[in-house]
């Protein structure tokens, strides 16, 4: 292996290169964010379905149905819109749908919208994930959902709330999250889904809940300095299942991505000013990340291939990258820099001037749109301790009422 000593040139793009990972198997492999095509062993003519999501791979909505056919094995295309916190819906989708709303599904050539009735029609098609989303069981569980995203966002979203509204907003979503611990425990395995609890994939009932615990265990740890898988073990093993399964983790966003991309999509998110918040909240921009509410590594060879897929990833547009970047083409050798730090693990010293660009790179990393959450983790990471070597610059702090830095139209031309 190259030894690069502190200081020393970094690699060349085709050093690089050749240290990257394959391109992932997009049609037949693990689930992913960049596939327009998924056959799980079926023929291509075999298709029924066209799932219309988001470009950025984050709307919670979309990903419930993702994960639905997923889980189900039930080939499909996908086609990708821009949600409108990103930039401009496209017109070819507002005229199929005029509300712009997403996630849409073609089944047989009929369009259906909004998510539960998605699953519904899916469900009379191709038979239900676990127990059936009319079961009087899963809809209990689905009220018991809105309850918790209730008080959610009455904590995340209210602006001005004193100390004494705090706890009382806290204790409000505690006692909801309860009851899904509840549910959980009283079930005796690892999922809410009531026909299978010990099954080897969660149910329906468990898709319901996923996307928006997993903006909560996020969102409250940025704003609110709320460890939430600390504070609700049953949540943690319920979250911990998941993680353990490919499918899950190839929809994985994390905690950066939804703490940056959820204040537009919610009307504002407000930070308490805690010293856990503000601790959490550094960590996340700083590109740590919150190992005790994220996965873990749970191998050193995942080390490995996790620092090879984001090198594969950064390379497969870098040309677009730099051409966005702040510095242009003088981001070239810091780029290199921060990524020969992350392969071979010794610290590379990037061109004087460039630790505020490293940083735009940094918090712009989307989960699991760009890659995934380990690789994610590992990049930032790298761009940062890279950055730091060159001082303390950072580029103007992200927007909050919107995400137009985030416009997917750049790249469309380059492979995603």
């Amino acid at each position: 292996m190259t030894e690069v000593q502190p200081g020393a040139d970094a690699l060349s793009w085709s050093e690089l290169d050749a240290l990257a990972a394959p391109a992932a198997e997009r049609i037949q492999g693990p689930a992913n964010s960049q596939a327009t095509l998924r056959l799980f062993g079926q023929p291509e003519d075999s298709i029924r379905v066209t799932l219309f999501r988001d470009h950025h791979a984050w709307c919670p909505y979309c990903q419930k149905v993702w994960l639905w056919l997923e889980f189900r094995r039930i080939p499909y295309r996908i086609r990708k819109v821009t949600m409108r916190c990103y930039g401009p819906k496209e017109p070819w989708f507002t005229a199929l749908v005029p509300s712009g709303m997403l996630p849409a599904l073609e089944l047989d050539g009929r369009l259906i919208t909004e998510s539960d009735r998605i699953l519904e029609a899916l469900e009379r098609s191709f038979g239900p994930v676990g127990a059936p989303m009319a079961d009087r069981r899963v809809r209990r569980l689905r009220d018991l959902e809105r309850l918790l995203f209730r008080a959610w966002c009455i904590w995340l979203c209210t602006p001005g709330l004193g100390e004494r509204q705090e706890r009382q907003a806290r204790d409000q979503f505690q006692r909801v999250a309860q009851q899904m611990e509840q549910a959980l425990i009283s079930g005796g395995g690892s999922w809410l889904d009531p026909d299978a609890p010990d099954g080897p994939i969660p149910g329906t009932a468990d898709l319901v809940f996923i996307p928006y615990v997993e903006r909560m265990n996020a969102s409250l740890a940025y704003f609110k300095g709320f460890a939430l898988r600390e504070e609700h073990p049953a949540i943690d093993r319920w979250l911990t299942a998941l993680e353990h399964l490919e499918t899950y983790r190839g929809t994985q966003s994390d905690v950066h991505t939804h703490a940056h991309d959820l204040p537009p999509q919610m009307g504002g998110c407000w930070a308490d000013g805690s010293e856990a918040q503000q601790r959490m909240s550094l960590a996340v921009d700083s590109g740590a990340g919150l190992n005790e509410l994220e996965r873990r590594w749970s191998s050193s060879s995942e080390m490995v291939s996790a620092k090879a897929r984001a090198l594969e990833r950064v390379l497969r547009h870098r040309s677009i990258l730099l051409a966005r970047n702040p510095l242009g083409d003088r981001f070239d050798q810091p780029l290199r820099a921060a990524l020969t730090a992350m392969v071979l693990d010794q610290p590379v010293t990037p061109e004087t001037g460039s630790a505020s660009a490293l940083r735009y790179l940094r918090d712009r990393i989307s989960v699991p749109r760009d890659m995934p959450l380990e690789s994610a983790r590992l990049l930032r990471k790298c761009l940062e301790s890279t950055a730091a070597l060159d001082g303390d610059q950072h580029p103007d702090a992200l927007p909050f009422e919107h995400r137009f830095d985030q416009d997917p139209r750049p790249f469309l031309t380059h492979h995603s």
